[in-house]
């Protein structure tokens, strides 16, 4: 495209406009720029020829595997460490060039691990985290199920049964993450003895286990989605979550996760905005840059709003969780504003670009359709509000 008209020095996207990264450490910072240049360097250049081979790059774990960031804000195990911001942060970068790889991330680090160093015993962080921290097992997250959504906390159809030392599962898991060809899955079910929902460290090699790839997905496409089919499943004692005795447990993980959604919600409103104002710097339209317009100024600078707004929305809910004060509504209501303010943001960076919007070379595309995917999981922006509603009013409203 012609750059005629165009100043030598134009400033450079930046999305940080509140300078929050300076609530980091020097530490952080470094490692921070070890992730940025990991995601638009070698991540980068691959992400829209997987996305649109509905493939996930594994020639990529090697380099992921150096950062050293799985268990991000858990302490000790082999873990990474450093406090709930800083988890945050990281998940904000990754989604920043692209959702998918944000996804895997936290499906593994957070999700996966997560439960296990929520509600596993000594002997199984021990023995699962300093693996899975190294990306030597990769784990997934089995709560959501074909029929179940919003109505995990009661309504599981997914069975344990146990028999002595072992327990066998039955049931279906539906949008699992990683775990097409990742190695554990944490398997949430309901025990069929005192109905309530406990927690399963499975490994995917298991007999009886199955996971079957979700095909025709239009959205996080690098992520690998699977449909999960247990049949009479063997899994031993030793590997439920001896932590865990009911849902209760479960939505302690889930509180903790959906602070990092909205961190990912942050980052895919950065990536749009960044390439969209990249684009209108350049982009000539009746002789002069579309940046020049006011109508496009007006797109950008909301899109900067509802970014800065979330940004320091999500610093406050970290400092909060890591002071031990997070509620579920905190978590709630972070999570549906966000997703929110998302929507709307890629939206706004699609128009910018009109038509080439919608083509993969420009990026937009990529982050509207993956948009789609954030504002859904981890509770519906309705199941969020609903939680956020009665902490406010006193009254629940659930059906």
């Amino acid at each position: 495209m012609s750059t005629t008209n165009l100043p030598d020095a134009l400033p450079a996207p930046n999305s940080d406009f509140y300078m929050i990264a300076d609530c980091l450490s020097d530490k952080e910072l470094e490692k921070l720029a070890e992730v940025r240049e990991f995601a638009e360097k070698k991540a980068n250049p691959l992400v829209n020829e997987y996305w649109a081979k509905d493939a996930f790059p594994f020639e990529l774990l090697p380099s992921f595997k150096e950062l050293n960031i799985a268990g991000a804000g858990y302490t000790g195990y082999g873990c990474a460490g450093g406090g709930t911001l800083f988890a945050g942060f990281l998940a904000m970068e990754l989604a920043r060039v692209d959702c998918s790889i944000a996804t895997f991330f936290g499906v593994h680090s957070g999700l996966a691990m997560g439960s296990i160093f929520l509600c596993g015993s000594e002997e199984q962080k021990e023995h699962w985290l300093p693996q899975m921290a190294r990306l030597e097992k990769i784990g997934s997250f089995g709560l959501t199920e074909p029929l179940i959504g919003s109505g995990a906390s009661g309504g599981l159809l997914t069975t344990a049964k146990r028999e002595g030392d072992h327990w066998i599962l039955n049931g279906e898991k539906k949008w699992i993450g990683n775990a097409t060809w990742g190695d554990v899955t944490i398997i949430w079910a309901r025990d069929l003895e005192d109905n309530q929902v406990k927690g399963f460290i499975v490994e995917n090699n298991t007999p009886g286990f199955r996971a079957e790839k979700i095909e025709n997905k239009m959205a996080l496409r690098i992520t690998q989605n699977a449909h999960i089919i247990m049949e009479n499943c063997v899994v031993s004692e030793a590997n439920r979550l001896q932590e865990d005795s009911s849902f209760r447990d479960t939505a302690r993980v889930l509180r903790m996760t959906r602070s990092f959604v909205a961190w990912e919600a942050v980052g895919c409103m950065m990536g749009a905005y960044e390439n969209a104002l990249r684009y209108a710097q350049t982009r000539m339209q009746f002789g002069k840059p579309i940046a020049k317009f006011q109508l496009v100024q007006d797109l950008l600078v909301k899109m900067l709003g509802n970014i800065t707004a979330s940004q320091t929305m999500c610093v406050r809910l970290s400092q909060i969780q890591d002071a031990g004060k997070l509620k579920d509504e905190h978590a709630s209501l972070a999570k549906a504003f966000c997703t929110v303010k998302m929507r709307e943001c890629v939206g706004w960076a699609r128009e910018v670009l009109g038509a080439n919007g919608i083509l993969l070379d420009y990026n937009i595309g990529r982050f509207v359709a993956d948009s789609e995917a954030i504002y859904s999981y981890e509770g519906t922006r309705e199941m969020n509000t609903l939680i956020v509603g009665k902490a406010i009013t006193g009254f629940g409203a659930f059906v």
